[in-house]
């Protein structure tokens, strides 16, 4: 199957390309290699995709123009692009050109592919708002800008299943960690201040916070098990997570029991918008895709540090 990929450079995306190439798929990522992070950190994950077989194009996602750079045969289309995350240094029109409209735009050029058999879009617990611990048929409460925009970005998908233009589905990832996670993100950043010996910021009263912490290779499972039974997920919200939680002090310490040291934390102002709970609700994920994630938090830390050691040390 050939497959377009967007935010293949991302964390996520590029996990997800990697996988899908290596199980024999043909694969083209898309990526605009904004500066939202250090630009040479996804030059870094587009090197290891290239080497090993995926075609990778810098592709601006709200410009039609971009979409000529790209064929028209693909049959599946997974969309991770987005503004990410929770960040007061990104704008409103950041959120919503990058989550709705360059969904859009990417919608009408997935009726160019004629054979497409399937759009993913890559959604997010946020949508649910401060408690992510609910079945997809939950009213959603975002409470922020970015919740607020995947959830517009989702139902635009939504919309093009009920009206029957497209086969498509909505998957809401919870608290993804794992090697290439973004830099600000918890635990690239924690592991980073613990080996250059500098305090870690900690926003107020998140280490109370509870989390189902997801490896990114039990959510590329789930993304692999919808490719493969992608006809009854049609129209279809489904959660991806562990329904194992954890605070983001279990979190900490088992970083610091990993690296045999104690690292300090600097108290910051809390974060609105930011989430006390997420808790997912698999239950449908089980029943259509027979969905099991298996990685521990501490295996999966192991992974990230290994990886963070290899690139940066």
């Amino acid at each position: 199957m050939k497959m377009l990929i967007t935010g293949a450079a991302g964390f996520i995306g590029s996990h997800a390309a990697e996988r899908f190439e290596a199980e024999g798929h043909e694969v083209v990522g898309v990526d605009n290699f904004n500066d939202y992070y250090a630009v040479e950190l996804k030059k870094l994950n587009a090197e290891d995709l290239v080497k090993k077989g995926v075609e990778l194009i810098e592709v601006d996602l709200r410009v039609e123009e971009s979409y000529r750079l790209l064929p028209t045969d693909f049959d599946f289309i997974i969309h991770f692009a987005a503004q990410p995350g929770i960040s007061e240094s990104c704008t409103f029109e950041q959120y919503l050109t990058n989550n709705i409209i360059a969904t859009e735009k990417l919608l009408k050029f997935a009726h160019q592919n004629k054979n497409l058999k399937h759009f993913i879009n890559i959604g997010t617990s946020s949508i649910y708002g401060l408690e992510a611990t609910f079945s997809e048929d939950r009213e959603p409460k975002p409470a922020s800008k970015y919740g607020v925009t995947k959830l517009a970005a989702e139902q635009l998908v939504l919309a093009e299943s009920r009206s029957k233009k497209m086969s498509a589905c909505s998957l809401r990832l919870y608290s993804v960690y794992g090697p290439r996670e973004r830099p600000e993100k918890l635990y690239t950043k924690l592991i980073a201040c613990a080996f250059k010996k500098e305090p870690f910021p900690l926003y107020e009263g998140s280490e109370r916070h509870l989390r189902s912490f997801t490896y990114v290779g039990d959510i590329i499972d789930g993304i692999v098990a919808v490719i493969n039974s992608y006809k009854i997920t049609n129209g279809e919200i489904i959660n991806l997570g562990t329904t194992v939680e954890h605070t983001t002090q279990d979190g900490i310490e088992y970083v610091e029991e990993l690296l045999s040291l104690k690292i300090k934390m600097k108290v910051t102002n809390k974060r609105l918008g930011d989430q006390w709970r997420t808790n997912a609700n698999i239950d449908k994920a089980k029943k259509l895709l027979d969905y099991n994630p298996t990685t521990g938090l501490k295996e999966g830390l192991q992974h990230q540090i290994d990886w963070y050691k290899e690139k940066f040390l």
